[in-house]
C-alpha cells in the first residue's frame, strides 16, 4: 500500500513510522521544510515540500498511483480541506484528522466518512480500560508524542501505593480504576489493592520498562518446588 501522508508533525511521523514498519510505501509532505529535514533523520520515505492542500503538490505526491492521503496536521481546516482536495485529485480514500467536534458535521456534508478523532478515541479507550478490566486495554501509543497504558494490580503490588513505583522519567500515574463497575478515575487511595488498575502517561519508549515493573512472578509449582527446565 502507498500512503501519502499530509503534515510532518510528531503524529504524522509517528503514523509514517508505523506505516514503514508494516511495509508499506510512505510520502511525507510539509511546506516546513525544517520539518521534512528532522524527518529524514528517522524516516527512509518519499518527501515532498509544500502546500498539502495544492492540487498540483498532492498530484506530486500521488505519482503514478496512491491508495490513500491521511492528513495529519495541526489544524483541523487543514486537514479537511487537504481531504476535500484529495478526492478531487483521485486518491482512493481520504483520512483527514480533526480534533474540534462542530467540524465533524462538515466532513459529513462533504462526504468524508473515514476520520481520525483523536479526543474521541482517547475518551472511549478510557471508558473501555475501566469497563473491560483488561490489563493493557489502553494503548494509544504514540498519540502525540504520548502513549497512555493500562495495569493491572497484582498480588506482589497488594498494599503498596502510587509512591511505591520507581516509574521511568517520563511516566506519570493519572488515575486509579477499582471495582467491576467502577466508571470514574479513583484518586484518593492509600494502598492500592489486588486487582486495581493504574492509568499511565508515559513516553513512547517506556512500556518496556513499566511492562517489566508491574510483571508478576510465575506462580510456584504445587508440590512447593521449583519446576526444573
Amino acid at each position: 500500500m502507498r500512503v501519502v501522508i499530509v503534515g510532518a508533525s510528531r503524529f504524522g511521523q509517528a503514523t509514517a513510522k508505523e506505516l514503514l514498519e508494516s511495509g508499506h510505501e510512505v510520502v511525507l509532505v510539509d511546506e516546513n521544510p525544517e520539518r521534512l529535514k528532522s524527518a529524514r533523520e528517522t524516516l527512509d520515505c518519499g518527501m515532498v515540500q509544500g502546500d498539502g492542500c495544492l492540487p498540483t503538490v498532492q498530484r506530486d505526491a500521488f505519482g503514478d498511483h496512491a491508495d490513500a492521503l491521511v492528513a495529519l496536521t495541526n489544524a483541523d481546516d487543514v486537514n479537511v480541506l487537504a481531504a476535500a482536495v484529495g478526492r478531487s485529485v483521485g486518491f482512493p480514500r481520504v483520512v483527514p484528522q480533526i480534533a474540534r467536534p462542530e467540524l465533524l458535521s462538515v466532513c459529513q456534508e462533504l462526504g468524508l466518512s473515514d476520520l481520525i478523532t483523536p479526543h474521541a478515541t482517547v475518551a472511549r479507550s478510557i471508558v473501555r480500560v475501566l469497563e473491560d478490566g483488561a490489563d493493557a486495554a489502553l494503548d494509544l501509543r504514540y498519540y502525540k508524542g504520548v502513549q497512555v497504558l493500562g495495569y493491572k494490580i497484582g498480588k506482589r503490588c497488594h498494599g503498596w501505593t502510587v509512591a511505591d513505583f520507581e516509574l521511568p522519567e517520563k511516566a506519570r500515574i493519572i488515575g486509579i480504576a477499582r471495582g467491576e463497575n467502577e466508571e470514574e478515575f479513583v484518586f484518593d487511595i492509600e494502598e492500592l489493592c489486588e486487582g486495581d488498575r493504574l492509568i499511565i502517561v508515559a513516553a513512547p519508549k517506556a512500556h518496556e520498562k513499566l511492562d517489566a515493573i508491574f510483571a508478576e512472578p510465575p506462580e510456584p509449582a504445587e508440590n512447593g518446588l521449583a519446576e526444573r527446565g
